[in-house]
């Protein structure tokens, strides 16, 4: 397995290509913006992409789907409870893009890609579909938590009460895992746990 990282959206993003470099595939886990950037990686990798996975639909971790599409014939994979394009809120609109034709992942999915096996957790809280994808040892966490943060749970459709189960969640799982979040620097499992008991405190109360 071999992950390469690539900034977007002015490098505020971290979008990341998951890699099975023996079955030669991989996939391309929120891409937020900057499409030939991520294709000219894609290429440089030799693998050919099989899907897109989302770990929630903000704009900054889906802007860059319609570019890939026009490039590649892939899915996308993303929880419906961050399908928004009914609700009345403009915000909240502007946050989470139409996204056409995306395909439902669940707390304890799994999706293939080669010989890897990324299994779905949910974690709702900085959005109401918000998940993380385990693989191997490594948990890509999106915007759920950071190095030394958590994701915002003041924005339309984010949930501090979920964000604190989310937290639990994450922080009950055995062994240290590498974090790779959607912004900001990698990090460790053990290492979160005390921001992640922070924010539970702080939201249980």
């Amino acid at each position: 397995m071999r992950v390469i990282h690539v900034p977007v959206c002015y490098r505020t993003t971290n979008c990341y290509l998951l890699c099975d470099e023996h079955a030669k595939k991989c996939a391309v886990i929120d891409p937020g913006g900057d499409a030939e950037k991520i294709i000219a990686n894609i290429e440089e990798s030799g693998c050919d992409p099989v899907a897109i996975l989302l770990t929630h639909g903000h704009y900054d971790h889906t802007g860059g789907i319609r570019g890939l599409k026009e490039r590649f014939d892939l899915p996308v994979y993303m929880n419906s409870a961050d399908i928004c394009e009914n609700s009345n809120d403009r915000r909240a609109l502007r946050l989470f893009p139409k996204i056409c034709n995306t395909v439902n992942y669940e707390d304890g999915d799994t999706v293939t890609v080669g010989g890897l096996q990324i299994r779905v957790i949910a974690t709702p809280g900085h959005t109401l579909g918000s998940v993380c994808l385990l693989v191997n040892d490594t948990i890509f966490t999106g915007d759920t938590i950071f190095a030394a943060a958590i994701g915002r749970t003041d924005l339309p459709r984010s949930d501090s009460k979920k964000m604190a189960d989310s937290l639990k969640k994450l922080t009950s799982i055995q062994g240290d895992y590498k974090i790779l979040p959607g912004h900001m620097a990698a990090t460790n499992l053990c290492d979160i746990i005390s921001v992640a008991n922070y924010y539970i405190n702080l939201y249980s109360n």
